[in-house]
C-alpha cells in the first residue's frame, strides 16, 4: 500500500495525533480505520434510499422529499432549542 500526504493544519494533525494515541493508534493507522469507518455521499445516498424502501414495505411510510426536508428542518430547530438553554 502506498502512502499520501495530505496538507492540514498542524492544529488539526496535532489534534488527530492526540485522539489516535489516546486509543493506542499511530496516526496513519486511526486515519485508515477512520477512512474505512465514513461513508461517501454516494454511499449515504444508497444506505438511504434502501433504509426508504424497507420502511415502505414494513409499513408504508413513504415521505416526499419536500417532506423530508421539513421533518429536518424541524429536528434541525428543536435540537437548536435544547443546545441553547
Amino acid at each position: 500500500m502506498s502512502d499520501a500526504n495530505v496538507r492540514i493544519p498542524e492544529e488539526a494533525k496535532d489534534r488527530l495525533a492526540a485522539i489516535a494515541a489516546a486509543e493506542g493508534l499511530s496516526l496513519r493507522a486511526y486515519l485508515a480505520r477512520l477512512a474505512e469507518t465514513l461513508l461517501t455521499p454516494a454511499e449515504r445516498a444508497e444506505r438511504a434510499e434502501k433504509t426508504r424502501a424497507v420502511l415502505k414495505e414494513w409499513n408504508g411510510y413513504a415521505p416526499t422529499i419536500a417532506e423530508q426536508d421539513d421533518l429536518d428542518s424541524e429536528l434541525d430547530r428543536r435540537l437548536a432549542q435544547v443546545t441553547a438553554r
